[in-house]
């Protein structure tokens, strides 16, 4: 039994106090997102493109298959349309091409410059490659610099350790939309880069960036300005989500596994297309293969989940399992999925001809990139940050690298292994109204960093558990919050199938969020975890 943590029984007006506090310290204004040319060979990276673009020379970009690749992909070609100026265009196929920009990509590129959105930090290998066949490789990334920098004409990175640019937790979409402000500057262009506020809040949310200080004055930004626009994929996601105004959330759970699932399963090429329809028509069609392959992704993602579970060593802190053509697009969703269920770090690989490459998540203050860097010697590549990252090993190492990593988890700090606590009080039934769905939605979005404020009920009675959906996967629960009211309240757990416990208690947290449907306007209480 797990110990319920001590929180406060809240009011509306102790709630809002509370919320308004998450941004004291914070400038959310426009105005204040730095000068571009404050990251480290921005100019330098710019004022080669603009000569490439004087004297007629090939350019070509090169980015990711995930919401933040393919976006960052979709902000620079739209930007090269306004110059306008052709821009060769290829994303990696995750199957056959890996990640970045590797010998597969290289060898189908004839371009004078290459540049990168949102990787190629770690592209050691492919600057050599470049600079052998004279071609200039300006790398832009968000991602955490390796020991060794690639030998590239120029690096954009706020994460290097020696680049001035404040903000360090910004996407690859941002690093790329300020270069292309810098090189509108530099080409004497009257473009508004403000155009892209929608294009850069799919790509934050979708990479859960803080939503914080600069990142939520965007993201705020342009959620209103997807509201209204009329470029096509911003009418088909209004259309298909058919709200009176769009969250966040609405883009972290309906849109971004759409884009993220064509990179998952085919090729992030459908993903990319879709952000650049220029008709209704197009963005349509594009959409409907995205919802295809998300629900394909889904039914392989609860495939891989069981197996994955059936290999999970409990003994160990930190979760390796590998298997057989587990497919490589789900397998960080997996991982997220095994973090959850067993409240530990976990890392799952796919084995293909020899190859594991796989995924990490991380919980609570464990740095996982760091566990994963003390176990370099074993391993072909690894990147990512402190709460996800991607690697890939021969199969002969799996063992071995589970058994470091396990021990190098050993003089991590037991605390650090702790989930967050970040349920911030108890409500009384009579204050679950909307007046309380209009204090939360005050201080939208929410997201990483301003996490939606999650409650507590402790030690309800519980009346009814029932399932629901086409396969029975969600569970709707009705519980009497006995400590309370004697109401009853009740909650809804999408894709988790509840039992009723024998103790006939349940203590869980919960968020209180709008539930549209059909032009009415309903709560939605949701279970986050059950204690």
């Amino acid at each position: 039994m797990q110990t319920l943590p001590e929180v406060p029984l809240l009011d509306h007006s102790a709630l809002g106090s509370f919320l308004a506090r998450r941004f004291e310290a914070q400038s959310e204004k426009l105005s204040d997102i730095p000068h571009p040319s404050l990251l480290k060979d921005a100019q330098k990276g710019v004022e080669r493109l603009a000569h490439a673009i004087r004297n007629g020379e090939r350019i070509a970009l090169v980015g990711d298959y995930d919401v933040d690749g393919v976006t960052s992909t979709a902000i620079v070609k739209r930007f090269f349309d306004l110059i306008p100026y052709p821009l060769i265009t290829t994303i990696p196929n995750r199957f056959t091409d890996g990640y970045g920009v590797s010998k597969n990509v290289l060898e189908r590129l004839d371009a004078d410059v290459i540049f990168t959105v949102d990787n190629g930090i770690n592209a050691l290998e492919a600057a050599e490659v470049c600079k052998a066949r004279g071609i200039d490789l300006i790398i832009t990334d968000h991602h955490t610099p390796g020991d060794s920098l690639p030998n590239a004409y120029a690096i954009i990175n706020p994460k290097q350790s020696d680049c001035p640019y404040p903000f360090k937790e910004i996407c690859g979409a941002q690093v790329g939309w300020l270069l292309m402000g810098l090189l509108k500057q530099e080409l004497g262009l009257t473009s508004d880069m403000r155009q892209f506020f929608p294009f850069l809040s799919l790509a934050i949310i979708a990479d859960v960036m803080p939503l914080v200080g600069i990142n939520r004055a965007i993201v705020k930004t342009g959620l209103e300005m997807m509201q209204t626009s009329t470029l096509s994929p911003f009418v088909m996601i209004r259309d298909f989500l058919n709200r009176s105004a769009i969250s966040a959330e609405d883009i972290a759970f309906q849109i971004a596994p759409r884009i993220n699932s064509a990179g998952r399963l085919e090729d992030a090429s459908i993903a990319l297309d879709f952000l650049l329809a220029d008709t209704t028509e197009r963005a349509y069609h594009q959409f409907e293969l995205l919802t295809s392959l998300n629900t394909l992704r889904k039914e392989t993602e609860a495939q891989t989940t069981s197996e994955a579970m059936l290999h999970v060593n409990h003994d160990d802190p930190i979760i390796v399992v590998a298997g057989e053509h587990w497919n490589e697009g789900v397998v960080g969703i997996v991982a997220s999925r095994l973090v959850n269920h067993f409240q530990k770090p976990a890392i799952v690989l796919s084995l293909h001809n020899g190859i594991a490459k796989g995924s990490g998540r991380s919980i609570g203050n464990v740095d996982l990139y760091t566990l994963i860097k003390s176990q370099e010697h074993l391993l072909a590549k690894f990147g990512g940050h402190k709460m996800a990252a991607g690697l890939s090993m021969e199969r002969d190492a799996i063992e071995s690298f589970r058994r470091g990593i396990n021990d190098a988890a050993k003089h991590v700090n037991p605390k650090d292994f702790i989930p967050h606590n970040d349920i911030v009080g108890e409500l009384a039934h009579e204050m679950i109204n909307f007046q309380l769905l209009e204090l939360l939605e005050r201080f939208e979005p929410y997201g990483e960093g301003n996490p939606r404020p999650r409650f507590l009920i402790r030690e309800a009675d519980v009346v009814t558990v029932k399932l629901f959906g086409s396969d029975q996967s969600h569970s709707r629960v009705e519980l009497r919050p006995s400590r309370l009211s004697p109401k009853t309240l009740e909650l809804i757990a999408f894709r988790r199938t509840l039992e009723c416990p024998q103790s006939k208690k349940m203590s869980c947290s919960y968020t209180v969020n709008k539930n549209e449907w059909n032009g009415r306007v309903s709560l939605q209480l949701m279970v986050e975890r059950i204690f």
